[in-house]
């Protein structure tokens, strides 16, 4: 790691510096230097002089500092005298710059400043273009301006040559003072200046911009700082709506200034070709009751130091989104703080110490605690403790005493105290016999003893302190700190009330004021002496009584030896050139050095700290353990940033390199709160889009382009059927983003362990499994939650479809046929300890596309079609086009396993080879050739195969095509389950020894019908139902438990000329989807005449029905109203279905495109219920337009 300082400024313009592999502080050489503040960038500081002058010291290098002067000497060819520099009244000047716009005689150029000195004299450039000339450096042209070349031609009128000097600069290690221009309006007097900026250029040789502002509230821009000229150029304004005190420039193109109403301003749109912004946006203060008092920034950071010296943490900032999106509350008082390289935080405490933060990183922003700059100081080995050791012993003021009793919970690790033993068990000091005289308190009456062994202190030899007066910053502390002291009770003396909530750390008592106004800069040095002196006899007299105040006294001793001066009380510090993170070993940034009882900590903090002074061998493993933990329990953000592509869904479509990044920020009382960020740029402008995690519905992975992509979806999201659709680079990306989300998703609503057996389980198109967790208000009568607004996690697996009841039995088909049952472990990443029941799970499934003919009377079929037909290579709708070279499986995770292949089963039949016949497109085909068919078709199918791990444990060895379990209530219980179930061939079968204990269940059970079947369902009571191929309905007769598959099949007449295609069955109700996505509802259900009495036509827009123990409805919608864009498959719920409406009112559109199948048959979570609620005025969100049911009665006949 390079060698880089840390710059600061005590409260009398002393200016120190203290480097990276050093120990101690370092004075500036020039000891008549007083500066009011420094910002210090990569390899230079600017200061702020109390003459209001700017200085620059540059930090010393091997490459010297030089700037090359030119200038070009012009002449003019003429007859009688040849060239000359007699030109034409039209011509550039003898002199000039290389446009020839501004005349530039040798004589005309002086050094900027008194920091340059010339190397040598003015000499002719001997190369023209960077090759050696033999003209003497002349280049010659027709006439000015045109181009010029070394080779002299006949026509060759006018010439020209370069003469070059160098200046060098020779203030490197130094503090050198910029000098004055004169702009029409001067920036003069500044009071406060930022550097920053450097990480915007992407040049190699990066260089700061400067800010400054000056004490009528203008800001000014530093022009022209180059690395050959580090000075600068000169200075322009900024216009600013309204006056400034202080602001603060990061490394890249943040800009945050501090108004003098306590607000802040945000410049935006600074870039490398607009460095000075664009425009200016307004941020209010962390509390509107309390102004700003000082701003620092970094590269995606924004800190704040109000006036009561909290210190705040701007969440979400960064380049697309420079003002944020909210403030957190960090623990600690602070005078100010300042950002360093990295994003480091360093602060000056109100201690007047200093202070690092530590534990900042990309994934934690904010860092975990405090710890001091425990630099050495002055020509002894001992370190500079915390101002409170060398002016307060260890003892608490006024200010701090009032956080004692606001902040002792702030450590949730002390322990609660114990009122009664808190004198016995800590050792405390006497409030009699105080060993220490407050800070400000010269005036407050002392104890004889104490007056007679005090020795005066030498006030000629104190410096005389540096209060600027026009300085802004330092007059709103002034004012701010100028309180009437008010004597404070010791910590014996707090109510009991307030007592208990101390934890038993040992803190200092403080004696009562004097009455006093404490300013913050008003060091008594009479009383630090007298002090000093108190306390060398106080340890005589206490011994060993406290190891907290044995540890202050020895500090306070040993840190200053004879002749030596006090240690700084610190008023300003820079970070921009220490180049420091949290895993730096620096050894004055160790988190185990000495910090006692500290002003800018909570006292429970620094009593902590303190309790431990001087450790035996035998403590030293344990006192190391303690001092890794964090000084505090604060309000940390977690940051987990990446790079995606979005989806851009308005035009012109397409995907977007983006950058992402979950922020979660945990709140002082456990509180969390996360927000997902999407940043992306358009026409150059930056913007974002932003998601709180507490508002996301669902994360599904989606088929999009062969990408590695999911949507993200929110209740307002759902309803405008806009999700945010990201993609990944590979598989791990996705999961990983999938898992976190998920995970911090589920933590905000409480969800944690696998599923409940009430859950609704439900599958996507590409096979994901999706669940969630229902509450009483989802099928309550009254106030029912809205379907968009639920939330679905996703189950490891792969499936087409599942079923499920209250009893925690779930069974699930994948494509390829395989019966699979839950074997109830959950978890986006399963653990090792649970791989008994994660099991590999693989599913095949067919990608099909079609090739398309039509015949001519001279060629026959050919691939030669209309200009209005399909595709000849298309999908099954012919709406897209789909040739077998670019079709793919359906996403990356899939991977092909067989090669092309004419498919023969196809609905319809084929000929031999496999084609379909129809008059046109896109008629019905069929399987023969007749004279009208002018077109054909046939399917090739490729399968493709996915491996995964999840819960679930396959049942062999029969491929089926539907399963049913029976649905039931939770608290009932039966010895067996009813789980019935077709083949793949249109076989009724019925498992038996299906049980909780044994989900899986032990055998199949044949049951005879004369047709193959196509959808079954079993409901309350052992109501069996089943579709036929053909479309005919059956009801199966005397199934009990003594009787599983009953005795035999009663037809059920059909709705007229309509198909059914998949049932469900209910606890006393039967609803159908047919092949037209018609919902019906079998009227007349009586356990005496189970079989029904006739069909009723209930919604237009179902393709899939579940029905569940409650005889709630749920259907996948085969689209949404007003979004026909939509792709097919959303999830629906019947609003209104109660005992005396069966059928319901109304349907509430959820989450959907793309949903293949869902179920409710586990969820018995029965609401209590109200009166029914009047139907809902305003246009209904039900499918089907008002028109007359269709009813078609029949008597059921036995077969």
């Amino acid at each position: 790691m390079p060698i880089t300082l840390l710059w600061a400024v005590d409260v009398y313009g002393r200016v120190y510096s203290v480097s990276t592999a050093g120990l101690r502080w370092v004075r500036a050489d020039d000891l008549l230097l007083e500066l009011k503040r420094v910002t210090a960038g990569k390899g230079r500081c600017w200061g702020i002089g109390c003459d209001h002058h700017v200085y620059l010291n540059m930090m010393p290098s091997e490459t010297s500092i030089r700037y090359r002067e030119e200038t070009y000497e012009n002449q003019r060819w003429n007859p009688v005298d040849g060239f000359t520099d007699t030109l034409l009244p039209t011509d550039r000047w003898p002199w000039s710059d290389v446009a020839g716009m501004n005349p530039q005689p040798l004589h005309s150029f002086q050094l900027p400043s008194r920091s340059w000195e010339w190397e040598g004299d003015w000499y002719v450039d001997q190369t023209c273009g960077g090759e050696p000339s033999q003209t003497g450096g002349w280049e010659y042209a027709v006439d000015f301006p045109a181009n010029f070349s070394p080779d002299k031609k006949w026509n060759s009128c006018v010439r020209r040559r370069r003469w070059i000097r160098y200046r060098r600069y020779t203030a490197q290690g130094t503090w050198a003072k910029i000098p004055l221009d004169d702009p029409k309006k001067p920036p003069l007097p500044l009071c406060d200046i930022s550097c920053g900026g450097w990480e915007m250029s992407d040049l190699s040789g990066r260089y700061p911009y400067l800010w400054g502002v000056s004490q009528q509230g203008q800001v000014w821009f530093r022009e022209g700082i180059h690395p050959r000229v580090p000075e600068g150029s000169s200075w322009e304004e900024v216009e600013v709506p309204k006056e400034v005190s202080q602001l603060s420039a990061g490394p890249g193109d943040l800009l945050w200034a501090l108004l003098w109403d306590g607000n802040l301003l945000v410049r935006t749109g600074l870039t490398l070709d607009s460095p000075t912004g664009t425009s200016w946006l307004e941020v209010e203060s962390p509390v509107k009751e309390v102004e700003a008092l000082h701003v620092a920034v970094g590269v995606s950071v924004v800190w704040v130091v109000t006036k009561d010296f909290k210190v705040w943490f701007r969440r979400g900032v960064n380049s697309h989104n420079p003002c944020g999106s909210g403030w957190i509350s960090i623990v600690g008082e602070m005078m100010m703080v300042d950002v360093g390289l990295n994003d480091q935080v360093w602060a000056v405490g109100e201690d007047r110490g200093l202070y690092f933060r530590m534990g900042v990183t990309l994934s934690e922003p904010s860092g975990n605690g405090w710890i001091p700059v425990s630099a050495q100081w002055g020509n002894n080995t001992e370190v500079i403790p915390s101002r409170d050791d060398c002016e307060f012993g260890g003892q608490l003021t006024e200010a701090s005493q009032a956080s004692v009793l606001s902040c002792t919970d702030s450590d949730s690790e002390l322990g609660a105290t114990d009122p009664q033993n808190s004198t016995t068990d800590t050792p405390v000091l006497e409030a009699e016999a105080p060993s220490v005289v407050p800070l400000g308190a010269a005036d407050t009456p002392t104890p004889p003893q104490e007056k007679e062994d005090t020795p005066s202190a030498p006030q000629q030899d104190a410096p005389k302190l540096f209060i600027p007066a026009s300085d802004s910053f330092i007059n709103s502390l002034l004012s701010d700190r100028d309180r009437t002291s008010t004597p404070q009770p010791s910590i014996a003396e707090i109510p009991q009330e307030e007592g208990e909530e101390l934890p038993p750390a040992p803190v200092l008592p403080t004696p009562e004021a004097g009455g006093h106004d404490v300013p913050w800069m008003n060091v008594d040095l009479e009383g630090s002496e007298a002090a000093r002196s108190a306390q060398a006899a106080a340890r005589t007299s206490l011994g060993d009584r406290g190891a907290a105040a044995t540890y202050a006294l020895r500090t306070l001793e040993s840190s200053r030896g004879v002749g030596e001066e006090d240690g700084p009380v610190w008023a300003w510090i820079s970070g921009g050139g220490c180049d420091a993170d949290a895993s730096s070993q620096i050894s004055w940034l160790s988190p185990t050095g000495p910090l006692t009882s500290s002003l800018s900590l909570t006292p429970v903090q620094s009593a902590a700290w303190s309790k431990q002074p001087q450790p035996q061998p035998q403590q030293q493993e344990h006192r190391e353990e303690i001092s890794k933990k964090p000084l505090e329990r604060s309000n940390s953000v977690w940051v987990r940033k990446g790079t995606l592509r979005w989806w851009r869904d308005w035009k012109p479509q397409r995907w977007v390199d983006v950058g992402v990044a979950l922020e979660q920020s945990t709140k002082s009382d456990g509180r969390k709160d996360s927000i997902f960020f999407v940043y992306y740029t358009q026409y150059d402008e930056k913007k974002y889009l932003n998601v709180f995690i507490s508002e996301v519905t669902g994360l599904v992975p989606v088929l999009r382009d062969c990408h590695y992509a999911f949507a993200v979806y929110t209740a307002e999201r759902t309803k405008q059927r806009w999700p945010l659709v990201l993609a990944a680079q590979t598989e791990k990306d996705m999961n990983d983003w999938l898992c976190l989300l998920s995970d911090y998703c589920c933590e905000c609503r409480g969800i944690t362990g696998p599923p409940s057996r009430q859950v609704l389980w439900a599958t996507t198109s590409k096979g994901d499994i999706m669940v969630h967790e229902p509450s009483f208000s989802l099928e309550a009568p009254a106030h029912t939650m809205s379907c968009d607004s639920m939330f679905w996690r996703q189950v490891p697996g792969h499936l087409r479809c599942v079923e499920s009841n209250s009893l925690g039995l779930v069974w699930g088909i994948g494509w390829d046929g395989t019966a699979w049952v839950y074997s109830g472990c959950y978890g986006q990443q399963p653990n090792p300890e649970d791989n008994v029941q994660v099991h590999l799970q693989t599913d095949v499934r067919s990608v099909h596309v079609y090739e398309n003919q039509r015949w001519n009377p001279m060629t026959g079929y050919t691939d030669k079609g209309l200009p209005t037909d399909r595709p000849m290579w298309s999908d099954e709708s012919g709406l897209k086009e789909c040739t077998k070279g670019n079709t793919h499986p359906p996403s990356p995770q899939w991977s092909w396993v067989s090669e092309w292949a004419v498919d023969n089963n196809v609905t319809g039949g084929t000929d031999k080879e496999g084609w379909q016949y129809a008059a046109d497109f896109p008629t019905t085909f069929h399987g023969h050739k007749t004279m009208k068919d002018f077109v054909r078709r046939r399917r090739w199918t490729r399968k493709c195969k996915i491996t995964v791990r999840g819960p679930w444990q396959q049942v062999p060895p029969i491929r089926l095509s539907d399963i049913s379990l029976m649905p039931c209530l939770a608290q009932s219980t039966m010895e067996q389950v009813p789980v019935w179930a077709l083949s793949d061939k249109g076989d009724v079968l019925c498992r038996l020894g299906v049980s909780p204990q044994n989900p899986a269940g032990s055998s199949w059970l044949h049951v005879g019908t004369d047709q193959p079947f196509k959808s079954i369902s079993i409901g309350g009571a052992n109501q069996v139902w089943a579709i036929a191929k053909d479309g005919a309905v059956f009801y199966r007769g005397s199934v009990s438990p003594q009787n599983p598959a009953g005795e035999c099949w009663y037809h059920i007449p059909s709705p007229l000329r309509q198909t059914l295609r998949q049932l469900s069955v209910g606890r006393t109700s039967v609803f159908a989807v047919d092949d037209n996505s018609n919902l019906w509802y079998r009227q007349g259900l009586t356990p005496s005449y189970p079989q029904g009495s006739a069909w009723e036509l209930i919604s237009n827009n179902g393709t899939k029905v579940s029905v569940g123990p409650l005889d709630q409805v749920w259907i996948i919608a085969d689209g949404v109203p007003g979004f026909l864009g939509e792709t097919p498959g959303a999830v629906c719920h019947r609003l209104g279905v109660g005992p005396m409406q069966p059928r319901g009112q109304s349907w509430d559109y959820g989450i959907g495109g793309g949903w293949e199948h869902v179920s409710v048959r586990g969820n018995s979570a029965e609401a209590p219920r109200g009166p029914h609620p009047p139907p809902p005025a305003g246009p209904s969100r039900s499918p089907v337009p008002p028109r007359p049911a269709t009813q078609e009665n029949g008597n059921a006949v036995s077969v």
